[in-house]
């Protein structure tokens, strides 16, 4: 493979020195072992989604190809990996291995791209009996993935997108079907685990080894907060906070970023939350194709973002911080094979059940990238470049999506990255977005000043000093769910702190000439963070099922129900002033 780039960027790569973090991405990116300067440089990202969680209309081939089995028909990775059975290990370790490789990342860097956000499950860490997933082997790729974000300059922003019940009811969290994480009798349960991964995946990634990569972390993928709650879900997330710094420690320097996605509800609906948090980003995820679709001409439509976006985004930076949109596409409608969900239809042509909204016509044109004339591919260029710029820091969804065994191999082309980038609909420098909502006539739309209003938002004075009214507000666990009363709560099942945490390994490297292996880090960064047990089951004992207890009335006599949390630790201590950068 030979590496062009032609934005300034290098690679470097010493097998005496597999830490050497002197790469840079482009001109205008700092190289991994200089600082980014939140605020000022910007995420130019993509998503490698379909590659660790499978979705079925990024994999579509995949999917198509062991589409039924004993679990029925194949909808998300729960039911793949039950209709692989036997073939399991050997078909998904084949996906790992060729839908993302070292390619990839070099063409990330080349395309002038500096950030990659990488979905990963909680099946990469472990599985408990009854859970159908591969175990651990996608723990190798996210490895093997650092090393290529390290050698072509790359920044990660590591997005836990599936976690144990189901945060969201998606494809995407690994099991379609009903919310149990904070909802339902398994609600508390299943949370209680996903918290602990969350602690596994954090003393992980804040060793030195990997932190200067690894600079942000999403730690749970949409919560559908619409469902489970805002307040309910800000309890979560405060715990989950409080969990990470307390391993990192508080202040610029110390771990990486954090950020919470807005549970659709719009970012603005959390402006104030935990203010006084130390390096805490809100994400959002603005897709305009999920409910009623956008009418009139592709050249109107192609305008929207910055009239949608660019205030807000500006709005939301000098109200809140840091933030970033974790997730968008090209997607002017909701045409494709499966964008919507295994056998849903689209909104765009009233084949979507349920639908009420406008329809305005048939998908075949949108289906087929190769019909598109260049007035079509010139203003879905124009809807790029407007939502980049309105949006200023973000993560396309997805990089690649895989082939179909159809009629029509390349499907879904408005969330295709990369073949945008080969055929007109992507701009082959993020940079051209600079100015495009200024060119629509949209006021204050142009980039952030750079400036934060507060210190804390990057790390600086005040960085972990909370409202004691927020924490006492959001404490956890919470009093109630939106379907267990309070008064039911102590009846809910629970795990118990009586197992060893999970500790994550580091690759395996042997310096040219020599027998001892290098230190790549024992996988925990701060062992005096806390010395809590991690949760397990019961033994002995009959839990409600993981995915399907979201309607259970919880009774008496449930597994752990009789377990007391553990009360909300302190918070965690203010950094000094000036906080201290790591060194």
């Amino acid at each position: 493979m030979t590496y062009a780039n032609s934005f300034g960027g290098y690679w470097v790569w010493d097998e005496a020195d597999p830490f050497n973090n002197g790469a840079k991405a482009n001109s205008w990116t700092p190289a991994l072992n200089e600082s980014w300067t939140w605020g000022v440089d910007k995420i130019h990202g993509v998503n490698l989604g379909g590659w660790l969680v499978t979705e079925p209309f990024i994999c579509s081939s995949l999917y198509e190809t062991y589409s039924n089995g004993t679990a029925g028909t194949t909808v998300d990775e729960y039911t793949l990996s039950i209709n692989l059975g036997d073939n399991l290990t050997a078909v998904m370790t084949e996906h790992y291995d060729t839908f993302i490789t070292e390619r990839d990342f070099a063409e990330i860097a080349s395309a002038g791209l500096n950030w990659v956000r990488i979905p990963v499950p909680f099946w990469a860490i472990e599985t408990w009996d009854g859970e159908p997933y591969l175990e651990g082997v996608a723990w190798q790729y996210i490895l093997k993935a650092i090393q290529w974000a390290r050698k072509y300059g790359i920044r990660i922003n590591l997005d836990f997108h599936a976690l144990p019940g189901s945060q969201n009811g998606w494809n995407h969290s690994g099991h379609v079907g009903s919310i149990n994480w904070l909802n339902g009798v398994m609600g508390l349960a299943n949370a209680q685990r996903g918290l602990d991964y969350i602690r596994t995946l954090a003393q992980f990634i804040s060793q030195p080894e990997y932190s200067p990569i690894i600079q942000n972390f999403g730690f749970i993928n949409e919560p559908n907060a619409g469902q489970v709650s805002q307040h309910i879900v800000g309890t979560f997330y405060n715990e989950a906070y409080t969990i990470i710094r307390d391993i990192t420690g508080i202040g610029e320097g110390n771990g990486p970023y954090l950020s919470v996605h807005d549970g659709f509800l719009g970012i603005q609906k959390w402006y104030g939350f935990l203010t006084g948090a130390d390096r805490l980003a809100l994400d959002q995820h603005p897709y305009m194709i999920f409910g009623d679709q956008p009418t009139g001409t592709l050249t109107s439509i192609s305008h929207t973002p910055c009239s949608w976006w660019a205030a807000s985004t500006n709005t939301t930076s000098a109200t809140y911080g840091v933030n970033n949109a974790g997730e968008w596409s090209a997607a002017t409608n909701d045409c494709g094979l499966w964008v919507n969900a295994v056998g849903a239809g689209s909104r765009y042509d009233g084949t979507y059940e349920g639908y009420t909204g406008p329809t305005p016509g048939s998908c075949d044109y949108w289906n087929d990238y190769t019909q598109w004339n260049q007035s079509t591919i010139n203003d879905l260029n124009h809807f790029v470049k407007a939502s980049m710029d309105a949006l200023q820091n973000y993560f396309f969804w997805t990089w690649k999506i895989g082939n179909s065994t159809g009629s029509i191999t390349e499907v879904n082309p408005f969330w295709h990255y990369r073949l945008g980038l080969a055929h007109g609909w992507i701009p082959t420098d993020p940079r051209e977005a600079i100015g495009t909502c200024a060119g629509d006539g949209v006021a204050d739309s142009g980039d952030f000043n750079g400036t934060f209003s507060a210190p804390y938002m990057t790390g600086g004075a005040g960085a972990g000093t909370i409202d004691a009214d927020q924490l006492s507000t959001y404490a956890w666990p919470p009093p109630s769910f939106t379907n267990v009363a309070s008064s039911d709560m102590s009846l809910l099942p629970q795990y118990t702190q009586t197992r060893t945490p999970i500790t994550l390994s580091g690759p395996t490297f042997t310096s040219p000439g020599a027998s001892a292996t290098i230190d790549a880090g024992n996988g925990w960064a701060n062992p005096s963070a806390d010395a809590r047990q991690a949760y397990t089951a019961i033994s002995g004992c009959s839990y409600p099922p993981e995915y399907s207890a979201a309607n259970l009335t919880p009774t008496a006599g449930a597994c752990g129900a009789d377990l007391t949390q553990p009360t909300k630790r302190n918070a965690v201590p203010a950094a000094p002033t000036p906080a201290p950068a790591r060194q």
